[in-house]
């Protein structure tokens, strides 16, 4: 009795301390919304007839939803488990290129297990849910569309429908029920790393685009949720496109009636379309979690605007409310989410809420209705009837997977999404016939930069053309098209030629791939291949080479100096696995006019300085340098004069990387110390500690001319090499596991006792790394560590201003780059000494 009425006393004293800090929520103020999908009463009555036979432990089983690779079969009988997810770039044995076969046998024994006889009471089977959000994107072989931005600028609701149904085939070929798409978020600061997930920053585009891509992945009428679609999931509700500063997981200040209108306008939408499921989002709303917030999640969302689906959370993000862990949060299930997104702790969980039930910390009545809307979104799905994953239609059908139906629609989205911003002398589209076609730039040929972040992983970082069969570069489109057409192509990345100059160029560049946190920015300038774009710009131009700029980008970006140095500049935001769509529109056939004119209007407002963010049309001195809505055509021309050009100056390292070519950067500056001097800067090419007892470090070359530092400690004392930064660096988000530090490094004198590396704000928490050196030798290797393992030694994360790497040992040892990087198999805190 003390323990329940101690629970119920905190639960009761978190809810009035979050109910006094957030506004007050009106719901009888927001739309009602009007699902297709009616009430089934038969359905309703099987559903309690479940509900009857159910135990509080199975029914727990049914609201959490583990990651693959933290889970076993055995554990789904034990635990009744009802609904499992693959991570962005989970994949089977870790192997990306993984077979539809393979990924079917994997599911085939998840799905077996929640139907063993072995589970006392009714058999359940699981449903199994992936981030589909460009197509089936994690899985080899499937058709990328482009990028929400993208389809924004497309203005083609339909296009939508048929890319969302395409996406369904594939997501069934491995035996799949459920999409976490579309992103409805309504982006109001272009600095956000999820920019690209949006449609764009005005909620009648988001609204339109809503209803059709549930409409898409789902079905209607008759086909509603049959054979060819699976249950989609409008996402995260609510308010994450608008936080504070663009802060990923950050917090939404807009007023209830902006909340309402702007940050909300997919949703309704979303429910006229049909959909099943709404995944709540990481971020607050003044202050209060979204996860925690029942006046939005149950108040406004199931009971005004009628959504009777099921409530998902984002990846722990329930263990982000203030009195909750990822493991124990009862706050988040009673303000309304009904599957707790809980990747790994979720036997803990499991055990916390059975428990939490049963001492009426939750209410049964609210488990019920959990229950309840697990149970009826798999009913509408069909789930309890379709039998093994594998025996179902289209399953182990490769020929779905990138199939020319579907690689067609991608290309017709590429086509449709490009924005021309500018075209002097009519230089696009370009004649091919008897002409040299140069192209040029780092992302010519670059099938992974042009598919972007949430591409057979979650950055999307780590993948080349080979890892794309069937799919075509910008430089494969454009080289087929040249020459079918009378002329010759050249690729040459860095522009150069010999021999007769080309009659024209094109120079593909633009962002490297990212997702969530290693996207964001301080500003909207472009941080990758500034310098090296401007000077090829330029010296082709120098050269007298009539040269057209195709920006490869997640966001709208400051470029004015590129836009300047080139003839004619296309927005090409991330087209996907369908580079040919740009030749589509670039490339002039027979006549003189290309397959299709331009069609793509801005969908976000372009800036004209880098720290111009938050920029949306509506606002007080709005002032782009393109405004929302603009887009050139070869039917409706338009001039662009010289752009200004104000001094600035660029970081050019992405977010996560602290020392790059040897030098700090985000913030960062590298130092050296000691106790007799516990901070020396490493300016020059060599320093060291007072006397140079201690430890030195001097310049070498790895890559490069001096690229890289070559580190000695004596031994005779400990001595320190460090990163540090003035302002704290806040990567709490990424300590789910998701990153890790990594650090380049070649040993070359081992350890002769402990090293640590130590992360974190004033006194930053050290772990023992010397196992992780590796032995000397040739070869550069990477020490890691996932960032969890620094929170757990209780390193504030929120404030990060130190990385540092410290011995009292005698130790050689050479490094480079020092950065965070997304999580691999293998990948675990150090052993203790």
């Amino acid at each position: 009795m003390y323990r329940s009425a101690l629970a119920l006393l905190l639960t009761a004293t978190s809810g009035a301390a979050l109910a006094q800090s957030a506004p007050v929520v009106h719901p009888n103020r927001w739309p009602v919304a009007h699902s297709p999908v009616a009430r089934d009463a038969a359905m309703e009555r099987r559903i309690d007839a479940l509900l009857r036979q159910m135990t509080i432990e199975q029914k727990v089983g049914q609201t959490l939803q583990p990651e693959m690779k933290s889970i076993t079969p055995a554990d789904v009988v034990t635990y009744h488990i009802g609904s499992i997810e693959n991570g962005g770039g989970s994949v089977p044995n870790g192997d990306k290129h993984a077979s539809a076969a393979a990924w079917l046998a994997k599911i085939d024994g998840y799905w077996k297990a929640s139907v063993d006889p072995a589970n006392k009471g009714p058999r359940i089977p699981l449903m199994w849910a992936s981030d589909a959000v460009h197509g089936h994107n994690n899985v080899y072989r499937a058709t990328l569309f482009p990028h929400n931005i993208g389809l924004g600028a497309a203005r083609d609701p339909d296009l939508i429908r048929r890319i969302g149904a395409a996406t369904a085939q594939e997501v069934r070929v491995l035996g799949m029920d459920w999409s976490f798409a579309p992103t409805l978020a309504v982006v109001q600061d272009d600095r956000w790393g999820r920019t690209y997930e949006s449609y764009s920053e005005q909620p009648a585009i988001v609204t339109d685009y809503a209803k059709a891509m549930v409409e898409g992945l789902q079905g209607t009428g008759s086909d509603f949720l049959n054979a060819d679609h699976v249950i989609s999931t409008a996402k995260h509700f609510l308010g994450d496109g608008g936080t504070d500063g663009g802060r990923d997981q950050g917090d939404n200040l807009a007023s209830e009636a902006v909340l309402r209108d702007v940050h909300g306008a997919g949703y309704p939408g979303a429910i006229d379309g049909g959909v099943q499921s709404v995944m709540a989002s990481f971020s607050s709303w003044h202050g209060v979690k979204m996860h925690a917030n029942k006046a939005l999640l149950t108040d406004v969302l199931k009971r005004r605007m009628g959504f009777d689906g099921l409530v998902i959370g984002d990846w722990n993000a329930h263990g982000q409310v203030p009195g909750c862990t990822k493991s124990d949060c009862a706050f988040a299930f009673n303000a309304g989410v009904d599957i707790f997104n809980v990747p790994e702790d979720w036997r803990a969980l499991y055990g916390n809420t059975v428990r939490e039930v049963k001492d009426g910390t939750i209410p049964m009545a609210r488990l019920d209705d959990a229950v309840r809307r697990v149970l009826r979104v798999k009913m509408r799905a069909h789930v309890f009837d379709e039998g093994l994953p594998s025996t179902r239609p289209h399953a182990g059908d490769e020929s779905l997977l990138g199939a020319p139906a579907h690689r067609a629609i991608a290309r017709e989205a590429v086509a449709k999404s490009l924005v021309l911003l500018k075209n002097v002398s009519n230089l696009l589209p370009i004649d091919p016939r008897g002409h040299r076609i140069l192209v040029a730039g780092a992302g010519a040929d670059n099938i992974g930069k042009q598919t972007g972040g949430w591409t057979l992983s979650w950055q999307g970082n780590d993948n080349t053309n080979v890892d794309f069969p069937g799919a075509t570069s910008i430089w494969g489109g454009i080289k087929a098209a040249v020459e079918a057409r009378g002329g010759t192509a050249m690729l040459s990345p860095d522009g150069s030629f010999t021999g007769t100059k080309p009659d024209a160029a094109i120079v593909v560049f633009g962002e490297n791939p990212y997702a969530e946190f290693q996207g964001d920015q301080a500003d909207v300038a472009l941080h990758t291949e500034n310098a090296e774009s401007l000077w090829l710009l330029k010296k082709l131009r120098a050269a007298g080479v009539p040269t057209a700029a195709v920006l490869i980008s997640g966001r709208p970006l400051y470029l004015n100096p590129q836009i300047n140095a080139a003839d004619a500049f296309v927005s090409a935001w991330l087209p996907g696995s369908e580079g040919a769509g740009l030749a589509d529109v670039l490339i002039a056939r027979a006549g003189g006019q290309p397959d299709h004119d331009f069609q793509g209007k801005l969908s976000f407002s372009w800036p004209k300085r880098p720290g111009q963010t938050a920029l949306n049309v509506g606002q007080p001195n709005y002032d782009p340098q393109f405004p929302f809505g603009y887009g050139l055509s070869y039917g409706h021309p338009g001039h662009v004069g010289t752009l200004p050009e104000p001094q600035v100056t660029v970081e050019t390292a992405a977010r996560g990387v602290f020392l790059q070519n040897g030098t700090g950067t985000n913030g960062f500056a590298l130092a050296i110390g000691d106790a007799q001097a516990p901070h020396i800067a490493a300016v020059g090419t060599r320093i060291a500690t007072y006397g140079g007892e201690t430890l030195t470090l001097r310049r070498i070359d790895r890559r490069r001319q001096e690229d890289a530092w070559a580190a000695r400690w004596s031994g005779a004392e400990p001595a320190w090499i460090e990163l540090t930064r003035a302002a704290p660096l806040d990567i709490a988000r990424e300590a789910n596991g998701a990153m890790v530090l990594q650090i380049e490094l070649r040993v070359t004198k081992p350890a002769t006792a402990a090293v640590t590396l130590a992360l974190g704000g004033a006194q930053p928490a050290a772990l023992p790394v010397p196992s992780l050196l590796g032995a000397p030798g040739s070869n550069w290797h990477t020490l890691r560590v996932p960032l969890l393992c620094f929170g757990a030694a209780g390193a504030d994360l929120a404030g990060v201003t130190t990385i540092r790497l410290q011995t009292a040992a005698a130790l050689g040892m050479e490094l480079s780059e020092i950065s965070l990087q997304e999580a691999a198999a293998g990948d675990r805190c150090p052993a203790k000494q």
